[in-house]
């Protein structure tokens, strides 16, 4: 089970596009995932894949449904193969250093153009 402090799924963004409460881009929708497109896309293709539960960050989702977590994966594969991308990179920000700005796990899919080593 995600996260249960209600007042932190109440104010959580991506909370509130999954439940529907604010519009997203919606691309793509399993029983454990949604995918929409990045507000301040990247790449030209930028998705986000989020777990439908409330997880604050990637290890957190890991730890607490596993099923879930890699579902994520699956889903950004058919996110990319359904945009007509072979080639894409996936990543994960896990805490405010990193760049994780809203706390809800989720996935960055980037795809179609080149991308440099190391990320910035």
């Amino acid at each position: 089970m995600g996260d249960t402090d209600a007042a932190a799924t109440a104010d959580c963004l991506f909370c509130r596009i999954v439940a529907g409460d604010i519009p997203g881009d919606i691309v793509h929708v399993t029983e454990r995932t949604v995918a929409f497109r990045d507000v301040n896309p990247q790449a030209p293709t930028h998705v986000l894949v989020v777990p439908r539960e409330h997880y604050p960050n990637a290890a957190a989702l890991a730890a607490g449904d596993p099923q879930a977590s890699a579902e994520l994966l699956s889903t950004a594969a058919a996110v990319a193969a359904a945009e007509g991308h072979d080639d894409y990179r996936l990543v994960f920000n896990t805490g405010p250093s990193s760049g994780q700005t809203v706390f809800h796990t989720h996935l960055h899919l980037l795809a179609g153009r080149s991308m440099t080593w190391p990320p910035g």
